[in-house]
């Protein structure tokens, strides 16, 4: 696939992310609950998550924000859902390095529709809005540990 048609893929899965968030809402019960902003550009989310025997039972998220920051929000919470804490914690690093620009290994990782945003590496000032669920989630896990 050349790379046009790979990026044409990548922003149409982004898109699609945007209009059709996947785990909008929130979670009642206990579950955690994070709020976090983004002060630069105004991003924000309220993440929620449902850990249970050191895995993530349910995850779901309120915000408002760019199409980035949303996208990635709702792929972060299909790639975490059901996955052991450490597990989605390596996911979360592992999508980090990939916005410095550093090569992952996504096999290992899963990181699902989540790798449509590794263009984003190449706009830094857009770095902040792509990590701001992943940075979420972190911090509820370890504020929870």
């Amino acid at each position: 696939m050349s790379f046009d048609n790979l990026d044409t893929l990548y922003r149409q899965v982004i898109m699609d992310h945007y209009k059709n968030p996947r785990n909008r809402g929130e979670l009642e019960d206990d579950s955690l609950m994070i709020d976090m902003n983004n002060p630069t550009c105004g991003d924000r989310i309220q993440l929620h998550l449902q850990v249970t025997d050191g895995k993530v039972e349910d995850a779901m998220f309120e915000g408002e924000g760019c199409s980035i920051s949303m996208s990635s929000a709702s792929m972060m919470t299909q790639a975490i859902k059901g996955k052991p804490i450490d597990d989605a914690l390596k996911m979360s690093g592992a999508f980090s390095q990939m916005m410095l620009g550093e090569d992952v290994d996504s096999d290992d990782l899963e990181l699902g529709d989540a790798e449509a945003l590794q263009g984003v590496s190449k706009f830094p000032a857009r770095i902040k809005c792509a990590t701001l669920a992943w940075k979420a989630m972190e911090k509820g896990i370890n504020e929870e540990k």
